[in-house]
């Protein structure tokens, strides 16, 4: 349902550039700013929700004192 939801804005998004592409006008700029500006929106509240998932789930680890799966965890959140 999620990746359905990114899948349909970047769509969109790609139509909308390629329409703008072929008439450029004024309206078309402002539906490919509008759709730009909602997919890095989808984007970004997507990363922050699974930062916060991951971070939920390191702090678990340490509570059981489950150290070396905890670093594990934190080298895996700065390499991506």
């Amino acid at each position: 349902m999620v990746l359905c939801r990114i899948f349909t804005i970047l769509d969109q998004r790609k139509q909308a550039k390629t329409q703008w592409l072929q008439d450029p006008n004024q309206s078309d700029v402002d539906n490919l700013k509008n759709l730009r500006r909602e997919a890095y929106e989808h984007s970004r509240k997507r990363k922050k929700k699974y930062l916060r998932s991951k971070t939920d789930e390191l702090e678990n680890k340490s509570m059981i004192k489950n150290i070396r799966d905890m670093y594990w965890g934190i080298r895996e959140i700065k390499n991506d």
